[in-house]
């Protein structure tokens, strides 16, 4: 039996390696693990990280802060990838249809038709806008008809404020191919999953790449740990999308997760609360970015918002 000295002597050595142990957590440098969007093809990833980077290092600046050259930062690349699966699935967009007599995928036009749908409302197009572009078609109007679906994306591209028809029509079929084949998911959340390790990470998802880590951080069987997910311009509060999901959850490695938006971002239209994304804990929104970026989506404009700076720093112990 041990006594009194033995046992406060090891009560003493446990408390103190459990204080040794949580300095030495505390020392470990977070690693930055950043997830691209759509379009991305045939570019140079060391080039589109700095992009990244140079923004997030500038807006530091502006904050009194500097980005270590320290921090282990991860960059997973799969722009080719998802371009290789667009020319090998050959999914005609409805302009396709119109100007070479594609075959119809009706399967996607439902899936566009709703995304059109949701970008129309969130901007403001009206019916008689549409109505204006459909003209004399006597055909039912409906997600099926591709003539209609068109006269949508021609609304939006004269109304919409700032995104084209082309950008619409191509962003759903992108995120159609990767929400809806699982051999193209598969492909795309293992290169990303390949850059995430049992070590803390902070995690930022911009357009496409917030869908693509949460596809991961939700499946992963890993102990991961991720005391920040921050997702940009994300487009999961749009139903067509957030449906792929279903049951939603909160992912089990995610500490808190931040989810930052310009409302002029018609591919981030929705927050990420309760009516859009019901997931427990409740996910912390912030709808005040002011994105410089043309089409109020870019990465860099995300990046150089100070709050978003601050969160991100925050959480790297910057």
């Amino acid at each position: 039996m041990l006594d009194r000295r033995s046992l406060l002597t090891g009560v003493t050595a446990s408390v103190t390696m459990g204080i040794l142990s949580a300095a030495s957590d505390a020392t470990v440098p977070l690693r930055l693990v950043l997830v691209h969007g759509r379009r991305q093809e045939r570019l140079d990833p060391t080039e589109l990280k700095s992009n990244w980077l140079n923004a997030l290092r500038r807006a530091a600046q502006k904050l009194g802060r500097t980005l270590p050259d320290t921090i282990e930062v991860a960059f997973p690349y799969y722009g080719d990838t998802l371009d290789r699966f667009i020319r090998n699935y050959s999914i005609p967009l409805t302009s396709d249809i119109q100007t070479r007599g594609s075959k119809v995928d009706d399967e996607f036009l439902v899936f566009q038709a709703e995304c059109a749908e949701t970008f129309r409302k969130g901007s403001g197009v009206t019916d008689a806008q549409v109505d204006a572009e459909y003209g004399a078609n006597t055909k039912p109007k409906g997600p099926l008809n591709w003539e209609w679906v068109q006269a949508i994306l021609r609304a939006l591209d004269k109304y919409g404020g700032g995104i084209s028809s082309a950008a619409i029509e191509s962003f759903s079929r992108d995120v159609f191919l990767y929400t809806t084949r699982v051999d193209v998911r598969e492909e795309i959340d293992r290169i990303v999953a390949n850059s995430l390790t049992e070590e803390p990470a902070v995690m930022v998802g911009h357009s496409l790449g917030s869908v693509v880590a949460y596809s991961v951080l939700r499946s992963d069987r890993r102990s991961l740990r991720i005391p920040l997910y921050l997702t940009l311009g994300c487009p999961l509060g749009i139903r067509a999308i957030r449906d792929q999901f279903r049951p939603l959850q909160y992912p089990l490695p995610v500490k808190e997760w931040f989810n930052a938006f310009d409302t002029r971002d018609i591919v981030a239209l929705h927050p990420l609360d309760r009516a859009n994304f019901p997931v427990t804990p409740e996910i912390e929104n912030y709808a005040a970015v002011k994105n410089s970026t043309g089409n109020r989506h870019g990465i860099v404009g995300y990046l150089e918002d100070p709050q978003v700076a601050q969160h991100l720093l925050g959480a790297l112990g910057i």
